[in-house]
């Protein structure tokens, strides 16, 4: 039986940039980081209030074959790739402290129906998305 989501991947151009933004800009705690078989290295972090759930940056590589690894690491260079969305208790806050970290910001805050949102990008140009989460139905976005 299935009992949670334990683990989702993030690509990354750079595992040892990628790392950094997460532990030392975002808070993220570095979990996992091990060199397997020929060159492979597994990077995971979790963040403290989530540990069971950890997040690998993968570089675009094997298991992809050549075709999908370059697709993908041409996704990341033009910044066309989602990837996680993080919930903050102040996202307005949240801007104004990671703005001052020199994070790059695609979307200010803003007013949505689900809550407040800005969206922002991480070291591999990944889109990550702020959410201050409200109580919602689905009338609310009619």
């Amino acid at each position: 039986m299935i009992t949670n989501i334990s683990l989702v991947t993030v690509y990354c151009l750079d595992q040892d940039r990628a790392k950094e933004f997460y532990v030392d800009v975002l808070g993220f705690e570095a979990r996992t980081d091990i060199t397997m078989g020929e060159g492979f290295r597994w990077v995971t972090i979790a963040h403290p209030s989530q540990p069971e759930l950890e997040v690998t940056l993968m570089t675009p590589g094997p298991p992809l074959d050549e075709d999908a690894a370059a697709f993908v690491r041409g996704q990341l260079e033009k910044g066309s790739m989602g990837g996680l969305g993080l919930a903050v208790d102040d996202c307005r806050r949240t801007y104004e402290e990671l703005s001052a970290k020199g994070v790059t910001f695609l979307q200010e805050p803003a007013e949505r129906p689900y809550g407040v949102e800005a969206v922002m990008r991480d070291v591999s140009g990944n889109w990550l998305v702020l959410v201050e989460r409200r109580e919602f139905t689905p009338a609310d976005f009619a």
